[in-house]
């Protein structure tokens, strides 16, 4: 039987996908919880500060009220499930903030917040394109001085080689598509600050680049179907590997897909309010 569809396509299931197919079906098609992740709740918590910075008032947004900023998203956390799953100790939770704060400190070195004029902070954007439903979140859109439309999206790890670079793009080039096709305009360009570095990589849209996103975007929806109706999703064993959260289903560390399927069937009825229990063991990852 072929697997459902998934109902969207964001950058970053488009991300999932190209670098592992059989990642993405546990994400993105059987819904799998991943375990919680430090280096994605720390970024969690600066993003969470520079939307709290961005909607003060232009001539407030200094060093010292970002910090001012992290203290309240680092309050607003405690109690989060993700935060708590974590399970800190006290020297933890400190390196946690310590490497929080230097992250916020170092996106001053990138830009001059005040000199910035918002119109979306965490936008939320979705439209349907040849059938395709696309969705996506976008840190910022901003006007420049010109008065054109800029997309900024924040990153706190590491920034990519040269090589690597129109990858990472791609993300920024899905908000774009999705700029110009709902607010009919094309964003003068499109950028990624990496704040841990710190450094900024920048593009500006084209009719060219954006048929290119429109390509790409048919051509993965295109596997996607293909994928889920011969049910083959493959693994793609790389170095993101050591950051995966589905090695207990994945043949390629020992893994049983079967796990998955079973496991998802046990969400499935949860959600359900289902009483009669998954025959068998209960099939989670070690």
């Amino acid at each position: 039987m072929a697997l459902p569809l998934p109902v969207s396509l964001s950058p970053s299931k488009v991300s999932s996908f190209t670098d592992c197919a059989l990642a993405f079906r546990f994400s993105a098609i059987d819904r799998l919880p991943e375990p919680p992740s430090l280096p994605a709740f720390r970024g969690t918590l600066v993003h969470a500060a520079l939307e709290r910075l961005m909607c003060l008032p232009a001539a407030d947004r200094t060093p010292e009220a970002a910090q001012a900023c992290l203290t309240e998203a680092l309050a607003a956390c405690q109690g989060d499930e993700e935060l708590v799953a974590l399970e800190l100790d006290e020297a933890g939770t400190a390196q946690l903030e310590a490497d929080a704060r230097a992250l916020v400190e170092r996106y001053f070195r990138l830009e001059d917040p005040r000199t910035i004029t918002p119109i979306g902070i965490e936008l939320k954007l979705e439209l349907e394109l040849d059938g395709i439903r696309l969705r996506g979140i976008i840190d910022r859109l901003e006007l420049d001085e010109a008065g054109e439309l800029v997309v900024t999206d924040y990153k706190t790890g590491r920034a990519p080689s040269e090589q690597q670079e129109q990858q990472r793009l791609a993300g920024v080039s899905f908000y774009s598509l999705l700029c110009e096709r709902l607010f009919g305009r094309r964003p003068a360009r499109v950028q990624l600050l990496y704040l841990a570095d710190p450094v900024a990589i920048i593009s500006t849209p084209s009719d060219r680049s954006t048929r290119g996103v429109e390509r790409r975007l048919a051509a993965i929806w295109s596997a996607v179907e293909r994928a889920c109706e011969r049910e083959d999703f493959r693994p793609n064993p790389s170095r993101l590997c050591d950051w995966c959260g589905f090695k207990a289903y994945c043949p390629s560390f020992g893994g049983d897909i079967a796990l998955a399927d079973a496991h998802r069937r046990q969400l499935e009825q949860a959600a359900e309010g289902a009483d009669a229990p998954v025959s068998g063991d209960t099939l989670q990852p070690a």
